[in-house]
């Protein structure tokens, strides 16, 4: 019953419209198949978003090369984000091209491994500040940079999780990062609608990416959530996708400063 309901839920494109038709979209943080980056790419060209992805480095560089030649995207950009002057170069290539961007999608967190494994309390201080810059000071830095070419307006969007305001075992410090995200994406929400820049995150439900792997036992939260959200079942990446696409497209265009949840509900429980 519930495969069939999932089935359902997931996007008809013979009753939408191509929603993102003549605009130019951004989404940093697409690394494999299975990230939640890659779905909302796939959304965006399906919409008909002319796309711009980014790497990180040169170990990264032909494995998204040869994801933006499968989706079809307009190119792929070297970014790492934790250098100023790389998200300066980023913007200068955009401009030289006279690229005005309607969306961007911010996809980035990382922590130690180690950070995720041992308790809270044992956080090394280089630990905590590193998953603070990749994970919450990237949006403030990506913001910087994309403003100067998102002459329009438009939407600028991120990804979080429950454990930004909840204790989820093991999440630890990504959790607190997660935490500064959401509040960044006020601030930035307040500062950059004079300018028509729409700011948003999407507290996605549990889904099984490879950065997930580095949560010990995150195989029993999905059992959990599985079993407790009220739609019974964990967040298929689609409906992530799906809720970028509409923050990006005319639909969401007074919606910002806010978290929208696609956790099958589990937001809302108790226990």
């Amino acid at each position: 019953m519930y495969a069939k309901a999932s089935a359902l839920s997931r996007y008809n494109e013979n009753l939408m419209p191509r929603l993102l038709e003549g605009k130019s979209a951004l989404v940093l943080g697409v690394a494999n198949r299975w990230s939640l980056a890659y779905a909302i790419a796939q959304a965006f060209i399906r919409e008909g978003a002319e796309l711009t992805l980014t790497y990180q480095g040169e170990r990264q560089k032909q494995t998204v090369e040869d994801l933006a030649a499968e989706l079809k995207a307009h190119q792929a950009i070297g970014c790492d984000v934790t250098q100023d002057d790389q998200l300066t170069a980023l913007t200068n290539a955009l401009k030289q091209q006279g690229t005005v961007l309607n969306a961007v999608v911010h996809s980035i967190a990382f922590a130690n491994r180690e950070d995720l494994s041992r308790p809270f309390v044992e956080t090394s201080r280089s630990g905590y500040a590193l998953a603070q810059d990749v994970s919450a000071y990237s949006l403030v830095a990506v913001a910087r940079a994309v403003a100067p070419v998102m002459t329009s307006g438009g939407s600028l969007t991120t990804l979080t999780y429950l454990g930004s305001n909840r204790v989820i075992p093991n999440y630890n410090v990504m959790g607190v990062a997660k935490a500064a995200l959401e509040s960044t994406v006020r601030y930035l929400a307040s500062e950059l609608g004079p300018k028509q820049v729409r700011v948003n995150a999407i507290s996605a439900g549990p889904v099984k990416t490879a950065s997930a792997r580095g949560i010990k036992d995150f195989s029993s939260i999905l059992d959990f959530v599985a079993q407790r959200a009220p739609l019974r079942r964990n967040t298929d990446p689609l409906e992530v996708a799906d809720t970028a696409v509409f923050l990006a497209s005319r639909l969401g265009r007074g919606v910002t400063g806010n978290i929208l949840y696609v956790d099958s509900g589990f937001q809302i429980m108790g226990l």
